[in-house]
């Protein structure tokens, strides 16, 4: 590998449209990863002309997409959940006392968000105001795991529709002309009272991943007949829906209303704007600032403004507008419900964590520190309720370290990761768990009589996997003086969710971040390290710690791959071929994981695929719901479906769900791998993968081999280009601009 050299660029010039490419990245939420060889690297970005276009060039391969949309239900009382978040935003400006509960509006939006995400209506009485009460003061004392029943390790499966309704969906279906096939789909999307909701409003049928405007139009006309246009509110409403829907495929929590507007004059809506104010006044998205004189008041710099902005839009280092320089406008955001919802949660739940007064309990865990960072990770956490802690994989053990100590003092401190291989990798006698497994009440301590965790410290690993609704989940379920650190490396891809909440928090610089100065060891670890700058180099390899096998076309990939996996590596390393990952760019293309998978199976596991293509043995991907992706093996098929063994845990995936949320699982894209290390990794690089390379893409890809790497390289300079050139693509939230408005700002030194 040739060295590349450094360019400073400004990332707001590499945006792309964001909704470029959403049908790829449909698919990808739905498989855990970005789809086909194009698809990860378009992320996020504010051009609408590209955005229509990229959307109406990716639709075929979106058909295969299986991300299951959720019902827009409830809307009414969810809008008046949110005026009811607005009125917290008065903060306490002292620390808050440990051992106190939740307020009674945190405690209703912890209720509400739960009751949201399990698909139930939200009570009624959960928006009324309740009166603060203490909870009874808790002893500091270890909290033992509490041990999971075999019911409880399965992931849990999508409850099945109702016969009947699936009926109803299918006749309503076939009346206007669409696939019967789709009535589970669309059930799943739109819920029990899917018939209804096709009949008053046919663009619903948008709802199902794949399905094409111009496929909905159809289907409308046959249904409503001459009663229906290309203005059609009902029309409009769907469009703009789908068009955020896929836009959080991709990692937005929000849009520009300019970009919306464009993609909808695309889809051929006469009147674009008065489409997107009925889509507001309809509660079907929120708008950002909520009405035109704010958006005016706040562009003149008579009111902060800065809760609104993105992660980008004219702050300096410290979250201000630069010194000398008239404010920002600010952008006119449109967001769903759901994320709009979760980052006010997530925001307001970090600032009052951020609030947590000192305790001397952790000046004394410092002194026995095994590490200067992990005694410096110690000393913040003294001092601060929210601490941010940055660093690779030789880093983990600082927190980890952290929460022993604190466990030895007796408090009730939980170790969270995001997966079975990321606590597989955590040192013998740590007790962890999965941030699934914790929400769930599968694993940990579980909740107190208020429904909170019962601990005292929570620290996540692997931070930027956290999506904004699942880290919201987690922050609402942290009792008042409770603390939380997030670890993890800044250089990663972000979650496969919606959102960055852990870029946005380190942006923000609203909490002490104590960076790590334990580096990954060996010639994977100074690879890895000089991606991170923007500089590919060569490493010296003397145990064959990394090596480059150059190829011509993706033919010679593939076979080399194969080789390199049944052959080579167990060879040189004394490995299983199990125990080599390989991981490539996306899941189509000439090289990409079907392609791949379908290889390593005929040479690993051949066999007749009895089973919607899978036999005992094989090795698999299963995703229980988007961006989740979970590394099992076949055990058996029966009439119930498929059984998988999935970290100890034996999963059974019903028939109709194994051609969506099963997939051969020996290659996987670097999204899916995001999180997890394996003891050697096989990097495939074909000729067209390299519009999908940029430099987060490959310092993760490179950085998941513990002993061994080899890159099948056929990307030229390609590689080196994208490592220099091409950081990471910006996603618009708002997560930033809240917790700056919540938080003063504070300064990093030096």
């Amino acid at each position: 590998m040739e060295h590349a050299v450094s360019t400073d660029r400004d990332p707001a010039a590499e945006e792309a449209g964001p909704l470029a490419d959403a049908a790829a990245a449909e698919g990808a939420a739905a498989e855990g990863g970005t789809d086909d060889t194009d698809g990860e690297a378009a992320e996020a970005g504010t051009g609408a002309a590209d955005a229509t276009a990229g959307a109406a060039t990716t639709e075929a391969e979106a058909a295969e997409a299986a991300a299951v949309s959720e019902a827009q239900a409830e809307l009414a009382a969810q809008r008046e959940l949110r005026e009811r978040i607005e009125q917290r935003k008065a903060e306490k400006a002292g620390p808050i006392a440990a051992g106190t509960k939740l307020s009674g509006q945190a405690a209703d939006l912890l209720a509400a968000v739960r009751a949201m995400e399990s698909g139930g209506p939200v009570d009624p009485a959960l928006l009324r105001t309740a009166a603060p009460a203490a909870a009874p003061d808790r002893p500091r004392e270890t909290a033992p795991a509490r041990p999971r029943p075999e019911a409880e390790q399965r992931p849990a499966e999508p409850r099945a529709a109702a016969p009947e309704t699936v009926s109803a969906v299918r006749a309503v279906l076939g009346e206007g002309g669409a696939p019967e096939t789709l009535a589970g789909q669309v059930t799943d999307a739109l819920g029990e009272r899917a018939p209804e909701v096709l009949r008053e409003n046919p663009w619903q049928l948008l709802a199902v991943p794949g399905v094409r405007p111009e496929q909905a139009d159809g289907f409308a006309r046959a249904l409503l007949g001459a009663a229906c246009g290309p203005g059609d509110e009902r029309r409009t409403t769907a469009l703009v829906s789908r068009l955020l829907e896929r836009a959080a495929l991709q990692g937005h929590t929000a849009l520009e209303a300019s970009a919306v507007g464009s993609a909808l004059a695309g889809h051929s809506v006469p009147d674009p704007d008065a489409a997107v104010r009925h889509a507001v006044e309809e509660s079907v998205v929120l708008r950002f600032p909520e009405d035109e004189d704010d958006e005016a008041g706040e562009a003149d710099g008579s009111d902060d403004g800065s809760e609104e902005h993105g992660e980008s839009g004219g702050h300096d280092e410290a979250g201000g507008a630069p010194d000398g320089a008239a404010a920002a406008p600010v952008p006119v955001l449109l967001a769903l419900d759901r994320y709009a919802l979760a980052e006010d949660a997530l925001a307001e739940g970090l600032a009052r964590l951020a609030k947590t007064g000192q305790d001397a309990v952790w000046e004394e865990a410092a002194a026995g520190a095994p590490s200067p960072s992990a005694a410096e990770l110690i000393r913040a956490l003294a001092g601060h309720g929210l601490v941010l802690h940055a660093g690779g994989e030789a880093a983990r053990a600082e927190p980890v370290a952290l929460a022993l100590a604190a466990r030895a003092l007796g408090v009730r401190a939980v170790v969270a990761v995001h997966s079975e291989n990321g606590r597989d990798r955590l040192a013998d006698g740590v007790d962890a768990v999965t941030v699934s497994g914790l929400l769930a009440g599968a694993e940990g301590p579980g909740r107190d009589a208020d429904g909170l965790f019962a601990l005292d410290l929570l620290v996540v690993l692997d931070a930027p996997q956290l999506d904004v609704e699942t880290a919201a989940t987690v922050v609402e379920s942290l009792a008042d003086g409770a603390r939380l650190v997030l670890s993890g490396d800044p250089g990663v891809l972000w979650s496969a969710g919606a959102g960055r909440v852990f870029a946005d928090l380190l942006a923000a610089g609203v909490c002490p971040r104590v960076s790590s100065r334990t580096p990954d060891p060996g010639p994977i670890g100074e690879l890895v390290s000089g991606i991170g700058v923007g500089e590919l180099n060569q490493v010296a390899a003397p145990g064959k710690e990394v090596v480059i096998v150059p190829v011509r076309d993706a033919g010679e990939a593939v076979h080399r791959t194969v080789q390199l996996v049944a052959e080579s590596v167990p060879r040189a390393f004394g490995t299983e071929a199990g125990q080599t990952q390989v991981i490539t760019v996306g899941h189509g293309g000439s090289a990409g994981t079907r392609a791949l998978n379908a290889a390593l199976k005929q040479r690993l596991n051949p066999g007749p695929g009895r089973f919607g293509g899978f036999d005992p043995g094989d090795r698999v991907a299963y995703v229980p719901s988007p961006g989740r992706t979970l590394q099992g093996a076949v055990v058996s098929a029966d009439a119930e479906g498929l059984r998988l063994e999935c970290g100890g845990a034996t999963v059974t995936v019903s028939k109709d769900r194994v051609e969506h949320a099963v997939r051969h699982g020996w290659a996987l894209t670097a999204h899916q791998a995001a999180g997890m290390r394996w003891p050697a990794v096989v990097v495939v690089l074909p000729g067209d993968a390299a519009q999908g390379l940029s430099r987060p893409w490959v310092y993760t890809a490179f950085s998941r081999g513990d002993r061994h790497l080899s890159v099948v390289h056929g990307v030229d300079q390609a590689l080196p280009k994208a490592v220099s050139d091409v950081p990471s693509q910006e996603r618009t939230t708002r997560l930033r601009g809240q917790l700056e408005a919540l938080l003063a700002p504070a300064r990093q030194p030096g």
